[in-house]
């Protein structure tokens, strides 16, 4: 299994698990909370069949990587993938984050540029700015946050149980687009993370990324469900084409969070053509 070391607690080293999968032009695909790679499924085997090279790779604190109690924020999420992209030595790259992970994206080229990177997308994203504050009004309260870290603290399976109903919209898409055993893997998966890391990810997602936006200068697509119950259109997604240039936004009628999954029939086209895109 290959990894990366980023860093080192204690007598431990921190390692990135990763997959390097196919020939082509690298495309990174960057998972979200609670999550792995493997959750990328339903794309990585489209972008196989169009000749792309596919790598994967499981954010610290998840998946196969080490379980650090350290290091959940951008700068140091930003900062594994920088140490994953050097040392492929990562060319004309397609960064593709969905939820969480295009914070990372977003973070990446803010810190590190475009050197490497030809394009982006941010599929259900998190930026750029979901805490509201006075000059933030279109985000979220503080006190949505407060709970979250309060349920995971009190009984962290039963908040994922409750988690990916609304991850998912089970109670519109369960059957058509969702299945029970497919919610129970995502629950396992999260199950195996680790207790900190998963608590210290949610005081993340209130990063600030309004600085890093203006930043992107590399063809960005931006696609979210109108349906997302965890990271709402308006909050997120909707703010985007005015703050980084060059971006385009496309929205899934009925998508919940988890378009990835639950809509791929339509993602996936969308993903191809811009990446088919001159």
């Amino acid at each position: 299994m290959p990894y990366v070391t980023v860093g080192q607690e204690n007598s431990a080293t921190i390692d990135i698990y990763y997959e390097d999968l196919g020939a082509g032009r690298p495309i990174v695909l960057i998972h979200g909370f609670p999550l792995n790679g493997h959750s990328w499924e339903k794309q990585v085997l489209v972008l196989l069949n169009a000749g792309y090279r596919v790598i994967t790779y499981d954010r610290r604190g998840f998946g196969a990587s080490s379980q650090p109690s350290l290091g959940y924020d951008y700068d140091t999420f930003a900062a594994d993938l920088n140490a994953l992209m050097t040392k492929l030595d990562l060319h004309d790259a397609v960064l593709v984050g969905f939820s969480m992970g295009t914070g990372e994206v977003t973070r990446y080229l803010g810190n590190y540029g475009s050197k490497r990177v030809q394009k982006a997308v941010l599929m259900a994203p998190v930026p750029p700015f979901l805490l509201k504050t006075a000059d933030n009004p279109e985000g979220v309260d503080q006190s949505v946050f407060d709970g979250i870290m309060k349920a995971i603290v009190k009984d962290r399976p039963a908040y994922f149980s409750e988690f990916f109903r609304e991850f998912f919209n089970v109670d519109v898409l369960l059957g058509e687009c969702i299945s029970n055993y497919a919610i129970q893997a995502c629950w396992n998966v999260a199950a195996g993370a680790s207790a900190k890391g998963t608590l210290d990810c949610v005081p993340s997602w209130l990063t600030d990324f309004r600085d890093d936006l203006p930043r992107i200068d590399v063809p960005t697509l931006i696609i979210h469900g109108d349906a997302d119950r965890i990271l709402p259109l308006e909050s997120t997604a909707a703010r985007l084409p005015k703050l980084i240039k060059n971006s385009q936004l496309e929205i899934i009628p009925g998508g919940p969070h988890a378009i990835n999954w639950t809509h791929a029939d339509q993602v996936n086209p969308m993903l191809l053509d811009f990446l088919q895109q001159k």
